[in-house]
């Protein structure tokens, strides 16, 4: 699908981008570089595993400028920002903004590695909830409106006759959709169909 989680450098000091791309690489990471905002975009595709490391001050656009676009474009690529001691501010206002990270020039080379460490492990477990949420989506969609009438009922702690009544049906009938939910939905248990409706609806 997307290949291997990619780190992408994106800083106008080519010494600077350099010695980030040896230290990534060290410990077995894809890195792209690219010396502007404007490179990264013209060969960037939403929706590529990685992070983004990300200088604060560059010609041209900036690195906040450049998070700004990414995020119009619901862009869900975590981003780490290197600044120098003068854009403190600046990389609170980027962590405000969606930014993972913050690290100071000049940094230790196992903080940075651990900052991306922790944004690589942020990205793989948003894509897997992604993943799964569009899996439950679809099982949603096999159900009939009555059926999701029933489930939400359930998952909200209501009792077989609570919903009976409510639906002025049998209980038995109330079963019987109750087993076609589970079914549909394939749950095991009715805290696992709790867990998928919590996770549709964007609670998890």
């Amino acid at each position: 699908m997307n290949g291997e989680p990619t780190v992408f450098v994106v800083d106008d000091d080519q010494a600077m981008r350099n010695s980030l791309k040896w230290l990534i690489e060290s410990i077995g990471m894809q890195v792209r570089t690219y010396s502007s905002a404007d490179e990264f975009l013209s060969s960037y595709y939403p929706g590529r595993a990685g992070c983004l490391l990300l200088d604060v001050r560059m010609p041209g656009m900036s690195g906040l400028e450049l998070q700004a676009y990414l995020a119009q474009q619901q862009s869900r690529l975590p981003v780490i920002i290197i600044t120098g001691h003068g854009d403190v501010t600046m990389a609170v206002k980027a962590m405000k903004s969606g930014a993972v990270d913050f690290i100071e020039k000049p940094f230790h080379d196992e903080d940075l590695l651990s900052s991306i460490r922790n944004a690589l492990d942020f990205d793989e477990k948003r894509r897997a909830l992604q993943s799964q949420r569009a899996q439950i989506a679809a099982r949603l969609a096999e159900l009939t409106p009555r059926e999701h009438e029933v489930m939400e009922m359930v998952t909200e702690g209501r009792a077989n006759k609570e919903i009976a009544a409510s639906l002025g049906v049998s209980a038995k009938t109330v079963e019987a959709h109750r087993a076609r939910v589970m079914e549909k939905m394939r749950a095991s248990s009715l805290a696992e169909l709790v867990r998928m409706a919590l996770i549709a609806g964007g609670d998890q």
